[in-house]
C-alpha cells in the first residue's frame, strides 16, 4: 500500500470520526429541550405554577404513605434531601414537607428542579399550592436553604394507590440563565 493511499484512507477515517463526534455533540444539546418537550407532552413534570386546590373534605378512613425522594443530575455535586423520608396522610389534607440544600460546588449556582411521580396514575392526584420547583432557584457558594413542598393529594387518588413517590431532580442551568454576553 503506497503512502498517497494510506494517507487517503486516515482522512477518510478522520472525517468519518468528526461527523461522529458532531452528530453526538448536536444530540447532547437536543436532549435537554427534547427532554421538557416529553415532560410537557406528557404530564409528567408539570412544574411551572402552583396547582389550584378546592376545599375538599378529607378522607380519613385511609392513609397514603409519601415517599420523597432527591436526586442531583451528574453535573451538579450538592447536597439535596428531604428532611423526612416518608409521611403519612389522608387525602384531602393539606401539608407541608421541607427539603435542605447545600451548594458545596464553589461556585454560584442557577438550578431548576423537576418532580416525577410513582405511581404515573398518581401524578394526577398531587396537587402542589407551593414548590421550589416552580421558578429556578440561585445558590450561593456554600449557601444552605431549607425549602418547602406544600402539597394535597386528592380524594379522587384510586384506594388502590396506597404509597406515592414524589421524586425531584436538581439540574444546572447556569448557563441558560446567564444574560447572553453582547
Amino acid at each position: 500500500m503506497s503512502a498517497a493511499s494510506l494517507d487517503r484512507q486516515n482522512r477518510a477515517m478522520l472525517r468519518k470520526l468528526l461527523t461522529i463526534v458532531v452528530i453526538m455533540a448536536g444530540f447532547g444539546w437536543a436532549l435537554v429541550p427534547l427532554y421538557r418537550k416529553i415532560c410537557e407532552v406528557t404530564g409528567i413534570a408539570q412544574t411551572r405554577s402552583a396547582d389550584s386546590v378546592a376545599n375538599s373534605q378529607i378522607d380519613t378512613s385511609r392513609w397514603v404513605t409519601v415517599e420523597f425522594v432527591a436526586n442531583n443530575n451528574g453535573s451538579l455535586s450538592w447536597q439535596f434531601e428531604p428532611l423526612k423520608t416518608t409521611l403519612r396522610v389522608h387525602p384531602g389534607e393539606l401539608t407541608q414537607v421541607m427539603y435542605r440544600v447545600v451548594n458545596n460546588t464553589g461556585r454560584k449556582v442557577v438550578a431548576q428542579a423537576r418532580a416525577s411521580y410513582g405511581p404515573v396514575a398518581a401524578a394526577q392526584h398531587f396537587k402542589k399550592v407551593e414548590c421550589f420547583c416552580f421558578t429556578s432557584q440561585t445558590f450561593e457558594v456554600a449557601e444552605t436553604r431549607q425549602m418547602p413542598v406544600t402539597f394535597m393529594l386528592t380524594p379522587e387518588l384510586p384506594r388502590d394507590i396506597d404509597t406515592v413517590t414524589l421524586s425531584y431532580t436538581f439540574f444546572d442551568v447556569t448557563a441558560q440563565a446567564a444574560p447572553p454576553k453582547g
